[in-house]
């Protein structure tokens, strides 16, 4: 039975989402635990009796807050994040979860957990939403500087993550560029390309917009430009849902229309909703980590859980490590 470390004390609002999460998840899956780290007289009263088998709680009162700096995690071993990447190293545990600090979780998975075998740099993905699909991208923020190699290394760690966490049969990938032409982008762009083309099921460069329009299902750049895409796809989708609003309320036809249409509203806004997702798996290390975000609520806690589960019950780490040798070079 698999077993989920859970950093029960880092996100925004405490405790109570975290385990609220975890009893949403318990309901749709009764195949695994949960090790919850984190504060014992907090952490019990929010637990029925019924769920004492499958919980086991790892007491600590240190949390690493979002002011503190993620290097000084690895000094605070008495931490909720130190403590739940401990269990998953030393075997305790098959796969963590956080909402708490992530460049933390970053640098305990990358220095206490360690990387797959050739991986340079783990890289943080995250699942954007198409019309019918995702579209799976990595890196959005834990490498602000790469090199062509690490590109490539993202491609074959987003090409495995697809086809194993995501169920994609030979997912297509292609590389984020200013321009579909193969002598479009920058120095790094144009050198990581020609090891790319190597790769099964390459497509080539990509632009911004194919990232949203289901043409590709990897897409690969750096964590600089990464990071700023997410953020940027964030505020256009709350803009969006903030002028729907106000020009639904300007007259009774808008408003007519609005409740003729709720199903569609309703599913509009389940896309663009980062609960449906869960969290942003860091891939690269050698057990699943997912890093939710801060203000993460119970659903959102409950699709983490769960990715983490099915990175765990997959054989990610070696088809990333047997790919990683065979494209070496």
């Amino acid at each position: 039975m698999l077993k989920v470390a859970i950093d029960a004390m880092g996100g925004d609002f405490g405790c109570k989402p975290i385990v609220d999460g975890l009893l949403l998840a318990f309901k749709k899956d009764r195949h695994f635990e949960a090790i919850l780290v984190g504060d014992k007289d907090e952490l019990l009263p929010l637990i029925p009796h019924k769920f004492d088998s499958r919980i086991t709680i790892l007491h600590t009162t240190d949390v690493i807050s979002m002011s503190d700096h993620a290097t000084d995690a690895l000094k605070r071993k008495e931490s909720s994040a130190y403590k739940a990447i401990e269990l998953v190293r030393n075997g305790e545990a098959d796969a963590y979860v956080s909402a708490g600090h992530s460049g933390a979780s970053m640098s305990l998975a990358t220095l206490r957990i360690g990387r797959i075998k050739g991986v340079s740099r783990p890289a943080i993905a995250t699942l954007m939403p198409t019309a019918d699909s995702t579209t799976l991208v990595l890196d959005v923020g834990a490498n602000v500087d790469c090199d062509a190699n690490n590109l490539k290394e993202f491609a074959i760690m987003g090409q495995a993550y697809a086809e194993d966490v995501l169920g994609i049969d030979s997912p297509l990938v292609g590389l984020l560029s200013n321009g579909e032409e193969e002598s479009k982008g920058n120095e790094v762009t144009k050198s990581a390309f020609s090891l790319l083309e190597q790769l099964p099921n390459f497509i080539g460069n990509v632009e911004g917009s194919d990232i949203f329009n289901g043409s590709v299902d990897v897409v690969v750049c750096d964590g600089f430009v990464g990071n700023i895409m997410l953020k940027t796809a964030e505020g256009v989708a709350d803009t969006i849902g903030k002028i729907i609003k106000n020009n639904l309320r300007r007259s009774l036809v808008s408003i007519t229309g609005a409740v003729l249409m709720r199903k569609v509203f309703k599913k509009l806004k389940l896309k663009v909703d980062y609960a449906e997702y869960g969290g942003a798996p860091l891939i690269g290390v050698k057990a699943p980590v997912i890093i939710a975000h801060g203000k993460s609520n119970a659903k959102a806690i409950k699709n983490a859980i769960f990715q983490a589960l099915h990175s765990a019950d997959s054989n990610l780490s070696d088809d990333i490590e047997n790919s990683i040798s065979k494209y070496k070079g």
